[in-house]
């Protein structure tokens, strides 16, 4: 077990012999070791004390609290990675406005293959929907052969939104009627697929940035999407191409009555699972969290070889630092501490 789900009312979790324990009204209740941990996921009244966030962050351990009905997550990193190379390449890489719009064509391009990757594998089995399907196969073909010619970011996101007009109105055709889902809302989300679309992309979302984190990249630090106060761009960028696994993953939910409409309560503020629903989310979202994770680090590492880090990035540092030691009043200017008028 990698990842540790906790989601009960008035529970307290404290630190003893290298694992977690539970305490529930007094009475412990449980124990679960944190040499197989990766990650915990904390919703609901759960007390812990700070030494619990040390003791998890000194063993690699990123926690999640998600908060409110929304759930909406705080993070708890552990150690950063100790490569510091990795983030000097990552913030050049961002600042060059041609890596940065090369990058942001990666993106957007991964991200479209991958809508186009779903829906053709619907093509042959979903014939009710295959007049939406091959409609939004062609358009979303035409505007991949497009990616390469745009000549600025801006025009790139007016590209990708066009493209998600077309893919979520096929995604609708696809989607059980009694569900009502007529194309994609959030905040708050108004129907019981888009509810469990909203959960999904906030878990992976975390799980992107807690991937970036563990790779030596700077999760705020993005390319297509550019820094944004308060934003993980970074992680942003990452789940793009992997948004339509977990679009997949939230049919199959309902197609095999996993979760069905009394697992969810609307009200004003929108559309929310409920306490059993939300077991049965969980328990059926780790085996899929698995793979996801996977495509994170694999994306992660690859960003890293496309913006010039790793050991070719750190030798370079090494030897720029080791020219400035010899002659500090000097430097280069191809070096981290050359002097600047």
């Amino acid at each position: 077990m990698s990842t540790l789900y906790i989601d009960r009312k008035n529970v307290r979790l404290e630190y003893d012999a290298e694992a977690l324990v539970f305490y529930e009204n007094g009475e412990r209740i449980g124990t679960v070791p944190l040499a197989p941990l990766q990650r915990v996921f904390i919703r609901g009244n759960v007390t812990l004390d700070t030494s619990l966030l040390g003791k998890l962050g000194g063993h690699g351990i990123g926690v999640v609290i998600l908060s409110g009905r929304k759930a909406e997550p705080s993070l708890f990193l552990p150690r950063a990675h100790n490569d510091a190379s990795r983030r000097i390449a990552q913030y050049r890489a961002a600042t060059d406005p041609t890596r940065a719009l090369a990058l942001s064509r990666h993106v957007v391009r991964g991200k479209l293959q991958a809508q186009m990757g779903f829906l053709d594998s619907k093509l042959d089995t979903r014939l009710d929907a295959r007049y939406e399907i091959s409609r939004a196969l062609r358009g979303l073909g035409g505007m991949l052969e497009q990616v390469a010619e745009k000549p600025t970011v801006a025009e790139l996101r007016g590209l990708e939104g066009a493209s998600a007009n077309l893919y979520f109105a096929a995604y609708a055709a696809l989607a059980p009627e009694s569900l009502r889902f007529h194309g994609r809302n959030r905040r708050p989300p108004r129907d019981p697929l888009n509810a469990v679309l909203s959960l999904g992309y906030t878990l992976l979302h975390a799980e992107a940035i807690l991937g970036a984190h563990a790779v030596g990249l700077d999760p705020y630090i993005g390319f297509y999407h550019a820094p944004a106060f308060g934003r993980e761009s970074l992680a942003s960028d990452l789940v793009e191409a992997a948004r339509p696994e977990v679009d997949a993953w939230a049919l199959t939910l309902f197609n095999r009555q996993e979760l069905r409409a009394d697992h969810f309560s609307t009200t004003g503020e929108g559309c929310f699972l409920g306490k059993a629903g939300r077991e049965r989310f969980y328990r059926a979202w780790e085996p899929l969290a698995e793979n996801l994770r996977k495509g994170l680090d694999a994306q992660a590492r690859e960003l890293l070889g496309l913006i010039g880090a790793g050991e070719a990035a750190e030798a370079g540092l090494r030897d720029a630092w080791d020219a400035f030691l010899a002659d500090p009043a000097g430097g280069s200017p191809g070096s981290p501490c050359a002097p600047t008028s």
